[in-house]
């Protein structure tokens, strides 16, 4: 066991004082020559952690599972899910939630290792993770963050020194994950098919007490907990809609209770405006197109309503009129999120009932136009009519002119509105052709320069900066980009 302090580690793990039922104890797989390719400083600073250690043989040993923090009680947890609409039993199969560090502010955040080895919870699978998708959950997670999109974020990623079979052998790696918790829609799904209504009220307990305080003492706080859980979610889906994010996988199980992002895996952000348009290559059907995904995350709300039904009445056919009233309210919950971020985005103070039209008939044109969803709200932001074709039509002429007529409008000045859309609409996301390219020299090459540039230049998405501009182009592409999850 190692002494967490020479590192700043204060580990506690109060999900382990949960019923047993919700979890396993598993203990990561140590790996024989574990090496830290890359160590998030900023965050780790934010926790209370000292850089220095952290990469030090000791440090590495920690983020490799070789070594066990003191105050921690590693654990795999249980949770259920709809998996492409399907309900199956999951948990934890390749990752060890080591605990959760206290930091200097008092704040609380789950540390678990992502690739650690079998569980009980592993369903047939090694329980390891390749170097890739972990390094692409390193770059996504912490391009949200810049962009300003709750998520999960990531600490540090080490190579295991082991090979790991999936198509072919490819190189072995841990991540470490930091998140507010990874209580999941899953997790309660689990409990209310498994467990008794105790265990529920005491999943639903922990949940208020650790994210929601504030609801502790409503006359009804599990009813309080669902409305807090949707507001939170439409207000996520809405930030994911307004920057053209897919996340791929949107299973119950991948549907965090806190409201962060969670689980990258096949995610990817859209180029060409495209409502149908789908990256995973799994989902074949395009269930999690990113035009369905305010429409599935109701969906999801919808199953964590049903776990909730025991805590919201005694009566069960006043729990389900509960839960329907409140299930009713998500996709207008969602709207106004969107609605008022793409005001933002076309640089509106004010709200007039015709902004929804306009809207649309802006991406009904991006649509039809092949447009590019990032650098169509770019140019207008700047006033750029660059070389899409969108701009040259006399269909846009007509909507740019009912736009600058709408701005004139409000009573904010012109360089109010500019400067509205310069902070909300970003010069950079995570071209897809970027991604790919830091991966390939990472994984291939050992080169590590390449993801460490782009990270840098994703870090303040708003800057509109010089050297972001060769990072908003975007390549023609021969065949359509696809996405695997990685396990």
């Amino acid at each position: 066991m190692t002494k967490s302090n020479e590192a700043g580690w204060n580990l506690d793990n109060s999900y382990a004082r949960l019923p047993e039922s919700l979890y396993s104890s598993a203990k990561p797989t140590p790996v024989n020559s574990p090496e830290l390719v890359i160590l998030n400083n900023q965050l780790a600073a934010s926790l209370g952690l000292i850089v220095q250690q952290l990469q030090s043989e000791n440090g590495v040993e920690v983020f490799a599972g070789n070594e066990v923090l003191e105050g921690g009680s590693p654990l795999a947890q249980a949770y259920a899910g709809h998996q492409f609409g399907h309900f199956t039993m999951l948990g934890d199969g390749r990752a060890v939630l080591l605990g959760e560090q206290i930091t200097p502010q008092g704040e609380r955040f789950d540390i678990q290792l992502k690739g650690s080895g079998r569980t009980p919870y592993s369903r047939g699978g090694d329980g390891r993770a390749a170097l890739g998708p972990m390094l692409r959950e390193y770059i996504i997670s912490e391009a949200m963050h810049a962009l300003g999109i709750p998520t999960t974020r990531s600490l540090a990623v080490v190579t295991s020194g082991e090979s790991i079979i999936r198509e072919t052998e490819l190189p072995g790696a841990i991540l470490t994950r930091i998140a507010a918790s990874h209580l999941r829609v899953g997790t309660f799904q689990y409990v209310s098919r498994w467990g008794t209504e105790e265990e529920l009220r005491a999943l639903a307990d922990y949940t208020i007490e650790r994210h929601y305080p504030e609801i502790k003492e409503d006359e009804n706080r599990y009813l309080s907990l669902l409305q807090e859980v949707i507001k939170c979610q439409a207000e996520l889906i809405a930030k994911w809609q307004l920057v053209g994010f897919i996340h791929g996988v949107m299973n119950t199980d991948n549907m965090a209770i806190s409201g962060e992002t969670i689980d990258y895996g096949p995610c990817a952000f859209m180029d060409t405006f495209d409502p149908a348009t789908v990256f995973s290559s799994i989902d074949r059907q395009g269930r999690y197109a990113y035009g369905n995904q305010p429409i599935i995350a109701g969906w999801n709300l919808a199953r964590f309503a049903e776990a909730l039904l025991p805590l919201l009445d005694d009566d069960q056919d006043r729990a389900i009129e509960i839960a329907q009233e409140q299930i009713s309210g998500v996709n207008d919950l969602y709207n106004s999120n969107w609605l008022a971020g793409m005001r933002a985005k076309l640089g509106l103070f004010n709200e007039e009932k015709e902004d929804e039209a306009l809207i649309e008939n802006l991406l009904k044109l991006m649509d039809k136009h092949d447009a590019d969803y990032t650098n169509t709200f770019r140019a207008l932001t700047f006033d750029n009519a660059n070389d899409m074709d969108l701009f040259d039509t006399e269909e846009f002429a007509q909507w740019q002119e009912q736009w600058q007529a709408r701005r004139g409008r409000q009573e904010e000045s012109k360089a109010s509105s500019d400067e509205l859309m310069r902070n909300s609409n970003p010069a950079v996301i995570p071209r897809n052709h970027r991604v790919e390219e830091a991966l390939e020299d990472a994984v291939e090459n050992g080169d590590y320069s390449v993801m460490e540039r782009l990270l840098d230049v994703l870090s303040n998405p708003y800057a509109h900066s010089a050297e972001q501009e060769e990072y908003a182009t975007v390549p023609e592409l021969k065949v359509p980009y696809r996405t695997y999850c990685g396990t």
